[in-house]
């Protein structure tokens, strides 16, 4: 299994960007997707959460409002749009999916982390 995340960049703040991640070699569907971030410095925190039917999300409070997560089953890809973008937002973005590894478990796995600059 394998999860390849795209779209990091430099940005000016109130910008925006949208983060994509792909899953690769699963058989089994996958569960839960999320997006986590690691500011320089700092430990990583979960950013935005969605279930595989797309109709749980959760997001931290400090992204609420700006920041939204989506998926693509069809596609196994999760995306995250994220608008006004603040300085505060830049770090590591971190792709993140509970994979089916068999019929009765789920496995977690991390995509490689994409850099978002935010900054004048």
């Amino acid at each position: 299994v394998q999860l390849q995340a795209s779209g990091g960049g430099s940005v000016q703040p109130g910008g925006s960007l949208r983060l994509s991640c792909v899953v690769s070699g699963t058989e089994f569907g996958i569960e839960v997707m999320a997006w986590y971030r690691q500011p320089p410095g700092k430990s990583r925190t979960m950013v935005a959460a969605i279930t595989r039917d797309s109709a749980t999300t959760n997001y931290a409070d400090a992204v609420k409002g700006r920041f939204t997560i989506s998926r693509d089953n069809a596609k196994n890809a999760v995306y995250l749009q994220m608008e006004s973008l603040k300085p505060e937002d830049t770090a590591v973005y971190y792709c993140y999916a509970n994979v089916g590894v068999s019929a009765q478990s789920v496995r977690g796995y991390w995509g490689q982390g994409t850099l978002v600059t935010v900054s004048s």
